[in-house]
């Protein structure tokens, strides 16, 4: 079988490997789609991000989706054949944080494609996938691509749940790339008012009026545009900055009123905050780190046609084409989320 593989910064390779056969409470997937993240393109194109680094080559994705090919002992409420979405977490359910009901930050966490760890956590960018019985949610109804969608869809629906309270909210996100979309149509979808979304990219910003956005700003054709709503301390209630960037960030701190919410997301290495207007409006600044528990959830929504995230692919490439996906996903111009279809020809 064919993975896609990252050796070194630009440097990706279909590597042949041997199938994996699944083992007891195992299942083995014949994968349909998987999406390529900005993490993925993080390692594409730099190596890792931060102090996160490729040190031995590692297959990539975890934004995935696939059939049942074969079942290991113990497995009886799945059949060969069946469609299912694939969640990439993988805690042990062993240690602290796991224990005290976080498993998202496991110690021992598997979550496909890090190098986080070494040796780093092999992806899920395969022909052939065994996984946990446990990460398999059947996505009846779904196509391949949606199904694939579940995994970026549970990184918003997990961030609007640190941020609580959405209802009448007025929210600002700050960069309109995949995750930027998604957590806006999660923030909607749990009750807020007002969206106003900012990005570089008119194409991205297209987007974003396209899944409902209220009003969108070009930050780089109105650079002070934020300005506006900075007066009587502010006017946003919850900020998603989604970008990474320490300008989008300082800005939207100005525009956010007393006691209002951000939610950090964008990864970009360290930025600097503006302590003290952070301090003076009391404002809270909080994480957002993967998920877990909304990954079954991401199914239902998108099954229950509640949310669509069919604007937010724009591209599939075949297998074969993996690189040309990668360059693609690369220009922010014309696309946002790239897919890999595992089972083109």
């Amino acid at each position: 079988m064919k993975s896609v593989v990252i050796h070194a910064p630009k440097d990706l390779r279909l590597d042949e490997h041997v199938a994996p056969e699944p083992g007891p409470g195992e299942v083995q997937i014949k994968l349909a789609r998987g999406g390529i993240c900005g993490s993925d393109l993080h390692y594409y194109n730099n190596g890792g991000f931060g102090t996160v680094r490729i040190k031995e080559p590692m297959v990539l994705g975890h934004e995935v989706s696939g059939e049942v090919a074969a079942l290991g002992a113990g497995v009886s409420d799945l059949t060969v054949g069946q469609f299912v979405a694939i969640s990439p977490s993988r805690p042990c359910w062993q240690c602290k944080h796991c224990l005290s009901g976080l498993p998202n930050h496991c110690l021992n966490m598997r979550f496909y494609g890090s190098a986080m760890p070494f040796p780093h956590i092999q992806g899920a960018f395969s022909e052939v996938l065994v996984v946990d019985r446990s990460q398999c949610v059947v996505a009846d109804g779904l196509s391949a691509a949606e199904a694939a969608m579940a995994e970026p869809l549970s990184v918003g629906l997990h961030a609007t749940r640190r941020a609580g309270d959405m209802l009448g909210k007025r929210v600002l996100i700050t960069g309109c790339g995949p995750i930027g979309l998604l957590a806006a149509i999660a923030a909607r979808r749990a009750g807020a008012e007002e969206i106003v979304a900012t990005d570089l990219a008119g194409y991205a910003l297209e987007k974003a009026r396209q899944i409902g956005v209220d009003k969108t700003i070009n930050i780089g054709a109105e650079p002070d545009a934020l300005a506006g709503y900075s007066a009587d301390k502010g006017y946003f209630n919850v900020h998603y900055e989604c970008s990474g960037s320490p300008a989008a960030l300082k800005a939207a701190i100005s525009a956010l009123a007393p006691r209002g919410i951000i939610m950090q997301l964008g990864l970009g290495g360290d930025m600097s905050v503006p302590m003290m207007e952070l301090t003076a409006k009391e404002l809270e600044l909080r994480g957002s780190f993967r998920f877990h528990e909304e990954f079954s959830t991401a199914v239902k929504l998108m099954q229950s046609k509640l949310v669509d995230v069919t604007p937010v692919l724009t591209h599939t490439f075949p297998l074969a084409d993996a690189h040309k996906a990668f360059e693609t996903a690369n220009d922010r111009s014309q696309a946002l989320k790239i897919q890999i279809d595992f089972a083109a020809a």
